[in-house]
């Protein structure tokens, strides 16, 4: 049986996932810091467990992982913080933490992980970053950047561990209804279902992809926006800017 490590697992994206790649046969060592939410999903699932597990802590995720067993066919850091950032009235601390989630909670699992991965020359690691991570967005800068630095430490370590065997996949989800889009005071564009977007990101791993990017409209419009010169990006998205503000 394939045996998987998620974080971010007691909700959200992380929790259809783990349903997901269940009904796909996997055993599941599920990692989140809200231990009642982990262990009333483990008991829906065969074959699983829960740890309780602060990705933001070098020594606890090495801990749960031990716990878990330490060899796995696919690992997802999945767990992830998103706070509105807006430049006038900057916090800190908010982006601290989406720093310590987001970027270190991932390094923290990759450092955990792809040693035994690459012993048996097999596995695969993948990071749930974001499409926000492909420019950088008004209102929600630091999360961009964080996806971001995602994205470009993801793609850098696919490379060097080819020869070993070892794959890595960065997923990039557009909005998706999660308990952390909730708080969100304006439309969402492409909006998918946790378990619409789970079955798409199953699919990827599953094929080894590169990169897992949805829904394909956003992920044009994001990469085309990429290519756009700045000054007319900005005129674009000012305006968003201005609205989210207000909200």
């Amino acid at each position: 049986m394939k045996r998987a490590l998620l974080t971010g697992a007691s909700s959200g994206i992380g929790a259809a996932l783990a349903r997901e790649l269940s009904r796909r046969g996997y055993a599941l060592a599920l990692l989140a810091r809200r231990g009642d939410l982990l262990r009333e999903l483990a008991n829906e699932l065969p074959e699983t467990v829960a740890i309780e597990c602060d990705v933001a802590d070098a020594a606890s995720v090495k801990d749960a992982v031990e716990k878990a067993g330490g060899v796995f066919d696919l690992v997802v850091a999945n767990a992830g913080v998103g706070i509105h950032t807006p430049a006038f009235k900057f916090n800190v601390a908010d982006a601290e933490t989406m720093v310590r989630v987001n970027i270190l909670g991932m390094i923290y699992l990759f450092d955990a992980v792809i040693p035994k991965m690459i012993e048996r020359g097999s596995g695969r690691f993948a990071g749930v970053a974001s499409i926000a991570g492909l420019r950088g967005l008004p209102t929600t800068s630091v999360y961009s950047a964080t996806k971001a630095a995602m994205q470009a430490f993801l793609e850098a370590s696919r490379i060097e561990l080819v020869p070993y065997g070892v794959g890595v996949t960065i997923v990039n989800p557009g909005f998706v209804a999660t308990p952390m889009t909730q708080k969100n005071r304006f439309e969402m564009p492409f909006l998918m279902t946790a378990p619409e977007a789970a079955s798409v990101i199953a699919d990827g791993l599953e094929r080894g992809d590169r990169v897992v990017e949805f829904p394909r409209p956003m992920s044009l419009f994001m990469r085309t926006a990429r290519l756009i010169p700045d000054a007319i990006f900005e005129r674009v998205v000012g305006p968003y800017s201005r609205k989210a503000v207000k909200h």
